[in-house]
This record gives structure tokens, C-alpha cells and sequence, in this order.
């Protein structure tokens, strides 16, 4: 029998760190080092902490919300010790520790216990080959998620991880962009606990379960160990046992006042958190007679199932559908940009849709314009005026000068070959700035060319 308990760190999506008014950037969002910073965040002689982060802390509110967690409404911040480059003040303020009251206790997500949720700040990121230490994201606030050993198996994992990041991802809570951290709590039957630390992707997560699970029912474990995983060479390795562990020293933090959440607050941002995917994922299935798999994509991100359910209103489910979770998609990922990069305003959607489904414009001349919509959308009424589908009078002509530019394409097409026709069809569409119906062209071409 496999046990597996996770501990998981995400990035809260504010502004500002947790204790100073410096940006909070991590992940991909910034390359040049040490810009972001300030005394406090930098641990100088003498700064003192700031309030923390009033966004940071209904956003911590929000996700034990989601977690169906009990909120504490008064807790207190601890200092935890260890004397590494990356924590410049020797100490990291948390919620968290031995004596501490969690900001969230007892919760359940996806039939999985949450033992607690709270609120900490982030060490700077340390390269310990070159001694560097950026302190960009030193003093950024983080959630710490700390599930119960419910987990079975790898696969039921990183399937749980991902609904986590999606619902959290709805109440816009934490940074996705950024990722987040895990550190796996893995032990079998008869075995004691092993925990590997800071593993940054589900791809790892997985694939550090899976060969740790096998190390064990080779070797059980006689002892609990913290340990790392080492993707280079797909092994686990020691990194400290129980008796030799880190004593992080934890006392009560002096310099911050005890963080009270008052009942008002909480029902407030209660009332905010929307449908979440589990619960939106049945009712689009049932609502629209969309397919599991279908619905699954579509409610992975809010942005994308907000813009379907109201553009499907106005120009139904099935072009809804193409063009969202198609074209819309396909233009978000030639940008290599996420969804919520893009301002799309549904109206703009509906009125390209509509002209599509009215015959006013042809498909390509309507993915011409989307490609136009980065990161922000606008009417597309002028252009669409301006590319309205020509007829099939005016069509003839686009074609009779395709057939006349092109011998060899049509020699090759009446010998046989086939896919000479397209290269007609092109020609067409090139000639008619798109403005030609794919399909009526191909069909007028063959009939022509018999």
C-alpha cells in the first residue's frame, strides 16, 4: 500500500511583495537581476516590515475558500531560521511552524483531506554554482497547500494538482505562468516517511513518485529522509535524515502584529468565487450536449469557457465551439502567450461570428482578422465592410485568370494529379485578398477543369 502526501507552493497573484511595495515578479517575467528590491526585501540593518499585503491576504483567503478550509480569523507570523544565501535576513516570515495557527485547516478538494493552507514570503533564488542571489523574488508572497497522505498513486496526483491549478486558476489566486513547487511525502507499507523537496513541474512530480515508490518496495525505509530527486539520472538521492534535519528555530515573529480576518471579509470574498471547473464541467456537458473531453478543455481556463458560454448565445454551440477552442487557441498558442494575455471582448467575437454564419465574409478573411486581435480586441465591423464575399459571378473571373496564370498546374491536374487543384484554389484566394469561399472555389474549379 502506497501513502503520498503533498506540500505544495504556488506564487499569489498580486502586485506588490508581501511586506514592501517592490513588484512581485518570478517565473518568466523579468531577466534582469536584483531591480525589483528594497531594503526590507533585501533583509538591511534596521528596515522593518511593512503590513502585509492586504491583496496577498484575500487571495490566501480565497483559496481556502476553494479548499473548503476553516479559516482562523486571527494568526500570528513566526520567524523560521536557516543560514543560507538565498534568505537575506537569516530568518523567513511565515505562518507556519510548530506553535503556529494555520491561515486554513481541515479542508477537502477533489475527496482529498487539506491538513492546512498558509501565507509566507519567498527566499530569494540562489545559484549555489556561482554564489549569484537574485533577490527579484525575494520577499514575493507565497500559499503553502498541505494535503493529508490520501494519495495512492502518481497518476491520481498530478490529475488532483492539475484540477487544483484550474480551480485557483478561476478565482485568479496564484500565478500559473510561475508554476509551482511540490515537495512529495512518499512512504509504503511497513516503511517510514520520505519526503523529496522543490520539485518544480508534474512532469517530475510523477515521474519522482514513481521511482521513489520502486526504490522503497526494494529497500523499505528504516528511517525518514528528505531527498531530492535528480532527473539526470531518474534516482532519488539522500540528502538528510530525520536526525540530522534542519532545526529552523521557529519563534514568534516581533516586528508583525497579529493578522486578523474579520467574518465581513470573508463572506465578501466568499460571494466572489465563481462556478469552479468540477461543478461547471457537469453543467456544460448537461447544458450544451458537449462531450466530456470537449467540456474538459473548454472549462480548463475561465477565460476560454466564459467567452464560449456567451459567444454560443448569439451564434450557437457549434461555431462557438470551432472558433474558441480552435482558431481562438491556435492564435494564443502561434503567440506563445496564455489566455488571459489576450483582451477579448465577446461582442467583437459575436459580431465576427455572425458575419461568418450571414455569409458576409469568408472563413479565412475571418482568421485574418482574429490574427489582428493581439492582445486586443476591436470591432470588426470596417473590416468586415470592407471584405465582404464576392459573388459568383466575380468569382468566375478570379478563376478563369488562375486557370489562364497556371498551364502547368492545370496539365498536371488533368494528368492525374490531384493535388494540383489546390494549388489553383490558392491562387484564387490570393488573387481575391480571401475574399473567395474556399469550398465553392474548389467545387467550381473541378467542374471547369472536366
Amino acid at each position: 500500500m502506497v501513502k503520498i502526501g503533498l506540500e505544495i507552493h504556488g506564487y499569489l497573484l498580486t502586485k506588490e511583495k508581501l511586506f514592501c511595495k517592490c513588484l512581485s515578479v518570478h517565473g518568466k517575467k523579468y531577466t534582469e537581476p536584483n531591480i525589483n528590491i528594497c531594503p526590507i526585501c533585501t533583509g538591511q540593518p534596521g528596515s522593518k516590515p511593512l503590513l502585509p499585503n492586504e491583496e496577498a491576504v484575500k487571495k490566501l483567503i480565497q483559496i481556502a475558500l476553494v479548499l473548503k478550509c476553516t479559516i482562523n480569523k486571527s494568526v500570528f507570523w513566526q520567524r523560521k531560521h536557516y543560514s543560507w544565501p538565498d534568505l537575506p535576513k537569516g530568518f523567513q516570515s511565515t505562518v507556519s511552524g510548530p506553535y503556529a495557527i494555520p491561515n486554513g485547516v481541515n479542508g477537502k478538494f477533489m475527496e482529498i483531506r487539506i491538513r492546512e493552507c498558509h501565507l509566507e514570503e519567498d527566499p530569494a533564488a540562489w545559484n549555489p554554482l556561482t554564489g549569484e542571489i537574485d533577490y527579484n523574488r525575494s520577499g514575493a508572497p507565497l500559499v503553502e497547500i498541505v494535503t493529508e497522505p490520501d494519495f495512492k498513486s502518481s497518476e491520481e496526483v498530478i490529475d488532483w494538482i492539475k484540477n487544483l491549478i484550474a480551480a485557483l486558476g478561476y478565482v485568479k489566486a496564484i500565478d500559473k505562468q510561475s508554476g509551482i513547487k511540490a515537495d512529495v511525502n512518499v512512504s509504503i507499507k511497513g516503511g517510514k516517511k520520505i519526503e523529496l523537496k522543490n520539485i518544480n513541474s508534474t512532469r517530475k512530480i510523477k515521474e519522482a513518485i514513481e521511482i521513489e515508490i520502486a526504490r522503497q518496495k526494494k529497500d523499505i525505509p528504516k528511517e525518514e529522509q528528505t531527498r531530492m530527486y535528480d532527473e539526470n539520472d531518474r534516482v532519488t538521492k539522500l540528502m538528510r535524515t530525520k536526525e540530522n534535519a534542519i532545526d529552523y528555530r521557529f519563534i514568534k515573529e516581533v516586528d508583525l502584529p497579529y493578522l486578523n480576518v474579520d467574518l465581513k471579509l470573508i463572506n465578501d470574498l466568499k460571494k466572489q468565487i465563481p462556478e469552479l471547473p468540477q461543478e461547471r464541467l457537469k453543467r456544460i456537458i448537461k447544458d450544451y450536449k458537449i462531450d466530456k473531453k470537449t467540456a474538459s478543455i473548454l472549462t480548463k481556463e475561465i477565460e476560454i469557457v466564459d467567452l464560449f458560454e456567451k459567444v454560443c448565445k448569439k451564434v450557437g454551440v457549434k461555431l462557438a465551439l470551432i472558433w474558441v477552442l480552435q482558431e481562438f487557441l491556435s492564435v494564443v498558442n502561434y503567440n506563445k502567450m496564455s489566455v488571459s494575455d489576450f483582451n477579448i471582448n465577446p461582442e467583437h467575437f459575436i459580431e465576427l461570428l455572425q458575419a461568418i454564419k450571414d455569409n458576409k465574409i469568408t472563413e479565412s478573411k475571418a482568421q485574418e482578422i482574429l490574427r489582428k486581435w493581439v492582445p486586443d480586441s476591436f470591432s470588426p465591423k470596417d473590416e468586415i465592410n470592407k471584405n465582404i464575399k464576392i459573388s459568383k459571378e466575380e468569382l468566375n473571373k478570379f478563376i478563369e485568370q488562375a486557370i489562364k496564370e497556371n498551364p502547368k498546374a492545370v496539365e498536371d491536374y488533368k494528368k492525374g494529379f490531384k493535388g494540383a487543384i489546390n494549388f489553383l484554389v490558392g491562387s484564387v484566394m490570393k488573387n481575391s485578398n480571401k475574399r473567395a469561399d474556399f469550398k465553392l472555389t474548389k467545387e467550381m474549379l473541378e467542374k471547369k477543369l472536366k
